[in-house]
């Protein structure tokens, strides 16, 4: 019986497809409802994703179009947009399809032929949708309005020939639009308010109504309405953003609409907060090409490095640019160092006999510190790059994977995120799947602002010195700084870790003036642990997709 029932309901679908794509074909004979109904069937049964369905069948509309549906093209549009209310759910998402469809078939078509019918039924729908007796979203009205050329004179010859000449709202067509308009304004719909105002040109209203918009963040709404009202809003449009400090936005208007000459300092002060926010993420490499070797804004980011307390890097731009009369910078801040945390035997490991002895020398250690660094990537949608691997033992050492198999304790900051990079990365070394006895540092206090610096500077008396975090780690062989500073990340780690050791029994805490119980925060961590019994007995019989699915 459901095999049955399964079939007749196949043939059903069959057989409404073959009506519908008959009714796509040929419309001499099909009424816009009819062709609504079988354009919501079509939508209804399909079985792509929501956006696949709505360009397959604005193909099909446009096909439909190209086919000379009868009265024609434009009428056949207008009546489908008269009736769809009634489809309830499906009008707004049918309503931008077929108006999508029509407008894309008049850039191709020469002439409809029944252009001046078809806005005749335009006119008399907008008309409805203003007074509230078809329901149509509000941006549907303003899409008529464009895609049928609607002007205010069509509207008031129409207004004078229908039912609605004894309306005395419709004695003056203007004010009555402008109420509706006004309207829009009032519900902060701006867009809508601005579309429509521009598409019947009326210049009523002036600054408060632009400062309003800016208010609101409606910027797009605020800048297509100044660049209607011409240059003295433009003007005031720029000033405004200057104000607020959006340089961007003002640069960006005063670019496009040749204002440079009325604000001479806009791009200057764009560029230099633009370097700005660059040097605050650690991103000096492309602050230095964004500045593309203007000396005021080199300068500038001199200046900035100074202030960060990146005293080779402001060594590297005054040599490389030939820059005089900056004082040589002296511990503008005070950072930690590898001297101060009395780390000497550093074992730098960039070869396999190097990475033999570090291996030796974690043996002995009860505590491992691990960070990672990788060059950053600015290319948006784009892959991130490979981590590097930091790691400090109790001598302070690096090395990979015999660190995460190693029975001491590991200790990381913020490190599920290391982690799932490494994870991804090297997704052929099992060890970064897995670990135990993981000690993230930041899950022990409950104020993270600042990061590993802020941390240190609480509980060790200074901060890091994080200006070289974005710089290029895949270069080789690193710099000097960069292997202090990858050193200094994970040693630090250690540092914390014994001096909150050392607090946790006493009543004077580190966080607070509570105890710390830090053994409490150590966790493990198995990729899909509920499997692992499984995968242990399969072994035996490996079958790669099956550990595939199940790593």
């Amino acid at each position: 019986e459901k095999a049955i029932k399964l079939q007749v309901k196949e043939e059903k679908a069959c057989e409404t497809k073959k009506i519908c794509l008959h009714a796509f074909t040929d419309l001499t004979y099909v009424a816009p409802i009819v062709f609504l109904y079988l354009l919501k069937e079509c939508y209804v049964h399909g079985n792509l994703k929501a956006t696949k369905k709505f360009r397959a069948l604005q193909q099909e509309v446009h096909q439909v179009l190209c086919n000379s549906p009868q009265p024609g093209p434009a009428t056949f549009v207008a009546y489908c947009l008269y009736i769809l209310p009634i489809f309830g759910s499906y009008c707004e998402g049918f309503s931008h399809l077929i108006v999508s469809a029509f407008h894309r078939f008049l850039k191709t078509a020469a002439t409809t032929g029944d252009s001046l019918e078809a806005k005749i039924i335009a006119v008399r729908l907008f008309l409805d949708i203003v007074e509230g007796s078809i329901d149509h979203d509000e941006r549907i009205a303003v899409k008529i309005l464009e895609v049928f050329d609607i002007k205010l004179t069509d509207i008031e010859k129409v207004a004078s020939q229908s039912k609605a000449k004894n309306d005395r709202r419709f004695h003056n067509v203007k004010a009555f639009l402008e109420q509706y308009i006004f309207g829009f304004i009032e519900s902060e719909s701006y867009m809508t308010a601005v579309n429509l105002l521009e598409h019947f040109s009326i210049r009523q209203s002036g600054e408060s109504f632009l400062v309003k918009m800016i208010e609101k963040k409606q910027f797009r709404a605020a800048e297509q309405w100044a660049t209607f009202m011409g240059k003295p809003m433009l003007s005031m449009l720029v000033q405004e953003y200057v104000d607020r400090n959006k340089l961007k936005n003002a640069y960006l208007i005063v670019k496009k609409n040749n204002l440079r000459q009325e604000f001479p300092d806009v791009h200057h002060k764009y560029k230099e907060s633009a370097l700005k926010k660059l040097a605050e993420k650690a991103c000096w490499d492309v602050a230095e090409a964004k500045a593309n070797g203007d000396r005021q804004l080199v300068d500038y980011l001199v200046y900035l490095a100074m202030e960060a307390g990146y005293l080779e890097k402001v060594d590297e731009l005054c040599n490389r640019y030939s820059l005089e009369g900056f004082p040589k910078a002296q511990g503008i801040h005070c950072f930690l160092n590898l001297n101060e945390l009395g780390v000497e035997d550093i074992i730098w490991v960039d070869e396999l006999n190097g990475l033999g002895k570090a291996t030796c020398h974690i043996e002995g250690s009860k505590v491992v510190g691990l960070d990672c660094e990788w060059k950053p990537n600015y290319v948006k949608g784009s892959k991130p790059n490979k981590p590097v691997l930091n790691k400090a033992s109790h001598g302070y050492s690096n090395t990979t994977e015999f660190a995460f198999k190693h029975p001491a304790h590991i200790v990381g900051y913020n490190f599920h995120c290391d982690v799932k990079q490494l994870a991804q990365s090297y997704g052929d070394l099992e060890c970064f799947k897995c670990y135990n006895m993981l000690l993230d540092i930041q899950n022990m206090f409950k104020d993270p602002r600042g990061g590993l610096s802020g941390l240190a500077e609480k509980i060790l008396g200074a901060g890091l010195n994080k200006t070289r975090r974005n710089s290029n780690w895949e270069q080789r062989p690193l710099s000097q700084n960069q292997l202090e500073y990858a050193a200094l990340d994970a040693a630090v780690l250690i540092q914390i870790f014994y001096r909150v050791c050392d607090h946790s029994h006493t009543a004077d805490a580190l966080d607070g003036h509570n105890k710390i119980e830090w053994k409490s925060y150590i966790v493990s961590h198995m990729d899909n642990p509920r499997k692992s019994r499984k995968e242990s007995r399969l072994r035996k019989e490996p079958e790669p997709e099956v550990k595939d699915n199940e790593a």
